[in-house]
């Protein structure tokens, strides 16, 4: 087996205190794809040339709810995810005491699918919607089966997803949470994500701990930080280090 995988395997024996910031790359074992693979969104129905950041902003969401819609639940929700080896691996992390939380960029809830309890998602989620007016509550299911722009059954606002669209902000309790969870760890574990989307990104710069570990298919910014650096797939080291533990 793989040295990195067996020094990994060591790190998480001797810690108690493990908390795990994730990316989109946690997730594309689970079928879901990076959506800014998308280009040109739009520029022919719209005339004017789209990037996927744009599609998925706030600005986009006021100027075009229709489109915004189209474009949000063809490529940010995925109903058949399952969690993949990396959820789970941490998942039993957890229920082991010692992995104290997930903080996640992803949106698609399946670290809570695997089993995991204590999640700050960054970026909010998918499963959770509210009426812009009267903030009545609704399921992913619901954003689904709509036509066009889902409308509020109660007050006929907008309902959107509970996400964080480019041009807002992060949710200020859950950052609050994050920072003082990578604050207090032992060990942080950077796992799929390349950490240039910010502020999210940031919040690594708040570990005082012994043990920073980055797995990432490719460098990162945090590599030349790293205790240990894995580039590789990230659902097969923690499958592998988890077993060897």
């Amino acid at each position: 087996m793989n040295n990195k995988i067996q020094e990994l395997a060591r790190i998480l024996r001797e810690s108690d205190n493990i908390v795990f910031f994730g990316g989109a790359g946690v997730s594309t074992a689970s079928n879901i794809p990076d959506f800014r693979s998308s280009d040109g969104l739009y520029s022919k129905k719209l005339n004017k040339h789209f990037t996927p950041e744009q599609a998925v902003s706030h600005s986009f969401l006021i100027q075009y709810p229709e489109e915004f819609f189209d474009f949000y639940k063809e490529n940010l929700i995925y109903e058949d995810a399952k969690p993949n080896d990396c959820h789970i691996a941490l998942a039993k992390l957890e229920e082991m005491g010692k992995l104290k939380a997930v903080v996640t960029q992803n949106i698609d809830g399946l670290h809570q699918m695997a089993g995991s309890k204590t999640v700050y998602e960054l970026h909010g989620t998918v499963h959770k919607n509210y009426c812009t007016k009267c903030n009545t509550r609704y399921h992913v299911d619901y954003i689904l089966a709509a036509k066009g722009i889902p409308i509020c059954e109660k007050c006929g606002g907008m309902v959107r997803p509970e996400v964080v669209l480019y041009e807002e902000g992060l949710n200020d309790q859950v950052v609050a949470g994050a920072v003082a969870a990578i604050g207090q760890a032992d060990t942080l574990i950077i796992g799929g994500t390349s950490l240039i989307v910010y502020p999210a990104a940031g919040l690594i710069n708040y570990f005082q701990g012994k043990n920073l570990v980055q797995i990432n298919k490719t460098k990162t910014v945090a590599d030349n930080r790293a205790d240990l650096c894995i580039n590789d797939d990230i659902a097969m080291v923690m499958r592998e280090a988890l077993s060897v533990m």
